[in-house]
């Protein structure tokens, strides 16, 4: 299942031709077809740079293995290439994918470009527990049984509080004031 992209591969190649063939300038071109002309900058130098296999759809989502984001850490050092240039040259989708990799390096060092799980973290075990031990079960059963003592015990206790605070309630003499 491919994912869906906003410009298809004809569209790029007849405007990219547009501007390279036909010497329209990249402001009369995004301007007819109704595109924004850093878009249509970056079309042309991935077109330079891959020829037609340059405007093909990049695979989103797409996992980077660490040895590969380091490699690309150090082309970018060593030979002092830019984002724009290292994107090209490796076929990553967006400078902001380089610019995580270079801030988690500098962070974390090499533990900072591997990958992540994704999603919420499973919180239930898939595997089925063992039985327990009857060792296990007696002691669960205890501190089961501790807790509902200790339970009973704060009730039996809140209880009394209130029977002893109504009683008190109920013996206060009525004070009768005398009218003057």
């Amino acid at each position: 299942m491919s994912r869906k992209v906003k410009y298809d591969l004809a569209f790029k190649l007849r405007c990219v031709k547009d501007v390279l063939e036909k010497h329209q300038s990249i402001v009369r071109v995004s301007d007819s077809v109704g595109i924004n002309e850093v878009l249509l900058r970056k079309w042309l130098q991935e077109y330079e740079i891959g020829g037609l296999k340059g405007l093909e759809p990049k695979v989103s989502n797409r996992t980077y293995s660490s040895s590969f984001k380091l490699n690309v850490l150090k082309a970018i050092e060593n030979e002092n290439l830019s984002l724009k240039d290292a994107r090209l040259r490796f076929r990553i989708p967006s400078d902001s994918t380089i610019i995580t990799w270079q801030r988690n390096f500098a962070t974390f060092g090499i533990n900072g470009l591997e990958s992540k799980p994704k999603g919420r973290p499973i919180t239930m075990n898939r595997k089925p527990k063992a039985p327990l031990t009857r060792l296990e079960e007696l002691e669960l059963e205890n501190e089961r049984l501790r807790c509902e003592n200790a339970f009973l015990k704060k009730l039996r206790a809140l209880i009394q509080a209130e029977e002893e605070q109504r009683r008190g309630q109920s013996q206060k003499p009525y004070k009768i004031k005398a009218r003057v």
